[in-house]
């Protein structure tokens, strides 16, 4: 597997090392976002407010790459995305327990940076494993 070294850069240093600056250097100033976890956003400010969030919410956060196929302006990538719960995040309270969903992402590339990436994760397992960590957190349950 090859990955695209802007996929690559941009998981490891915008979502995995929380490096704002990278979206300089990694997104067009019009970069067009569409995540399973939110409404389409468009600029890297509102995009940085996500990840914020998203790492707030997830300690440790972290994105592995487990494929990419890439092609001209295009590239698909399959992920595993992981953290622990330390902070409110879609509506549950944290659990400090960790948390591990998969998902993929279509990028599409633009005078040599990412214009657009649609994300598509399986948030009904996450909220299902946040929803079990909050029964067994009540519950006392390790």
């Amino acid at each position: 597997m090859t990955t695209h070294p802007l996929v690559s850069s941009f998981y490891d240093r915008v979502w995995n090392s929380g490096d704002r600056a990278a979206l300089d250097d990694l997104v067009t100033n019009d970069f067009r976002f569409q995540g399973s976890l939110g409404a389409p956003i468009v600029g890297r400010d509102a995009f940085w407010q996500i990840v914020t969030m998203v790492r707030t919410a997830l300690s440790g956060y972290h994105c592995a790459i487990e494929a990419c196929v890439s092609e001209e302006d295009q590239a698909f990538a399959r992920m595993t995305f992981s953290g622990t719960h330390t902070g409110p995040f879609r509506g549950f309270a944290p659990s400090g327990r960790q948390v591990s969903w998969a998902g993929a992402a279509l990028f599409g590339f633009e005078g040599g940076r990412i214009g657009e990436i649609w994300v598509l994760s399986d948030t009904a397992a996450l909220d299902a494993i946040l929803a079990a960590n909050a029964e067994a957190e009540s519950a006392g349950r390790p």
